[in-house]
Order: C-alpha cells, then structure tokens, then sequence
C-alpha cells in the first residue's frame, strides 16, 4: 500500500481498530522487554524485522502511557517507539523528567507525531501547557490524532515551521525518513529530495501567540536548522522567555553557527551530551521572571 493511502484509508478508524494481531503482539511484546546493550539492541533489529514483514497498515499501541497510531513504514522514530520504547532517548527521558512540575510549559519544536509531548503530557497536571510545533501536513495529521485519541491532554498542536521570520518558508522532505525535514537543505542518498512551502513563524512569535509567559523546557529537533532559530531568539527575546531546559539535536556539522557554544554564552550549561542530542540548562542564578503576554493568545490550532 503506498504511503500516502496508508496515512489517509485509516483516518477515521476509532483507537484498538488497528491494534496488533496475536504474532506482532508477541514480538513487539518479546522487543520491548528487552535490555540495554548491544546484545538486547541486535536482537531487537532482528525481531523488528518479523515484525514489518508484509506489515501495510498503522498499529494502534499504548506507549508511555498514551494511546498512539504508528506508521513503522518511512519514519525512524515511529520505528522505535513500536517496538522498542524503552531504548527511546531513554537519557533525554529522565532528564526531562527530573524536570517536571505539574503546571509545566513545555515547547516540542519538531514534534513529529507528538512523542515527546504525549511523554510529557503523561507527568504534568491538566493546567500544564505543551505546544507541540510540526510543519509536515502528513506527521501533523498523524499528531492531530494522537492528540485526539487521548482526550483531556494539555497539547495544542501547531503546523508551521520555526525559523527566523513569520511568513512562509520552503521545507525540505526526505520520502525514506519523515523525521528529517529541515529548512536547511538536505541531500539523501538517492538524491531524491522533496520540497514543500509551509508557513513559518519565529520562535519568540510562536511563544507570544499562544501567550505564554514563561518556557520551562523546550525540545528543538529541526535537523541542523537550529541555529537559524535561536540566533534571532536570543538577540529579540526577552530572558523570561528563554527556556530554563533545552534538549536540542547536536548536528553542529550542519550548522553555521554553534549552538552548544551560543546557549554557553547566554547562561546554559551542558548538562549532558547523548548520542544523538545536548541536554543544557540555565545556569543557577541567572534570573528569570515571568512577564505577561503582550496580547491575547492568537491561538493557531487546527
């Protein structure tokens, strides 16, 4: 089936119509009860690839709690989750959770299908706030429903790109890995880029839109467009607006200005470097106060 049928001939399937049947239950049960390590990690290579034979439609799962739909087809993330959750940014994870309070407001620039924001919706209380941001109409559908099939969740969805400007900005696809969209061009393997135009707004528009007076922790996961989008942050922003937590993907080869070294600069710390991301935090001491939103929010839901 191909991927466009797959993301719409389900969309009004209620959550549990497409849960696993009895052998991609066991193995997706035998994969995430796995253990950390290398042996663990190839055995789950292996069992995953049971798992996706003549595999053609999304599965219904519960993953950290929240009830998700998840297309395992051309989407690394949506990969690891079904079966192996526990491997997720495992570090990432207990970072951000160490963070929490019940009235958080947490920003996930780059969503995806709402991973880590469903996460975080599992600890906060119902007055937290999460603006989960993805730009890409086919993961933001897919986010929009994981959003619905679990009702009562503090996330307020937004499809748009962050950047540097409000307006409208050209996205670049890779159709073998949904999650690589950048603004900043990409080249895959078989040359076989996509491009879209989607509309854009800068990160302190988008924190002022939805009227929100302080940022507690914020995920920015924008394959190697990061320093576009905390270059003009950071010059405008005013510092109760400065994210006291940021888990950012450390792409510095993709960069033209260093992030880790810019966030150093304005009072972050490296708290810890992962494989794949830095986890930074405001320095102790550094004030920051909540001010009031400058105007009503200009909710941008769908």
């Amino acid at each position: 089936m191909p991927a466009s049928t797959r993301d719409t001939a389900f969309r009004n399937d209620a959550f549990g119509t497409l849960r696993p049947g009895p052998f991609r239950r066991l193995v997706i049960g035998a994969t995430r009860r796995l253990p950390e390590g290398w042996a663990g990690r190839r055995l789950a290579l292996l069992l995953r690839r049971f798992g996706l034979a003549f595999l053609n439609h999304p599965l219904d799962v519960t993953v950290f709690g929240a009830a998700m739909r998840l297309h395992p087809f051309a989407n690394v993330c949506e990969r690891r989750v079904l079966f192996t959750p526990q491997f997720f940014d495992a570090e990432e994870r207990a970072l951000l959770a160490a963070h929490i309070r019940s009235d958080m407001v947490f920003v996930d620039i780059g969503a995806n299908v709402g991973i880590y924001s469903l996460f975080v919706a599992g600890l906060v209380g119902p007055e937290a706030r999460i603006v989960a941001v993805e730009p890409q109409p086919a993961l933001y559908d897919r986010l929009m429903h994981n959003i619905a099939f679990n009702p009562r969740i503090p996330i307020e969805a937004v499809p748009v790109a962050v950047t540097d400007r409000d307006g409208a900005v050209r996205l670049f696809l890779d159709p073998h890995n949904e999650g690589q969209a950048s603004i900043r061009f990409i080249m895959t393997s078989e040359m076989e880029t996509i491009q879209i135009n989607v509309p854009s707004r800068s990160l302190l528009s988008l924190l002022r839109a939805h009227g929100l007076s302080r940022v507690d922790a914020m995920k920015l996961d924008v394959t190697g467009a990061e320093d576009i989008i905390l270059g003009r942050f950071l010059d405008e922003a005013p510092q109760a607006l400065w994210p006291r937590v940021i888990i950012m993907e450390n792409t510095p080869q993709r960069w033209q200005e260093d992030c880790v070294a810019m966030l150093k600069a304005h009072g972050w710390r490296v708290v810890q470097e992962t494989r794949m991301n830095v986890f930074m935090e405001r320095e102790d001491g550094v004030p920051v106060m909540e001010i009031e939103p400058e105007s009503e929010p200009e909710m941008m839901k769908a």
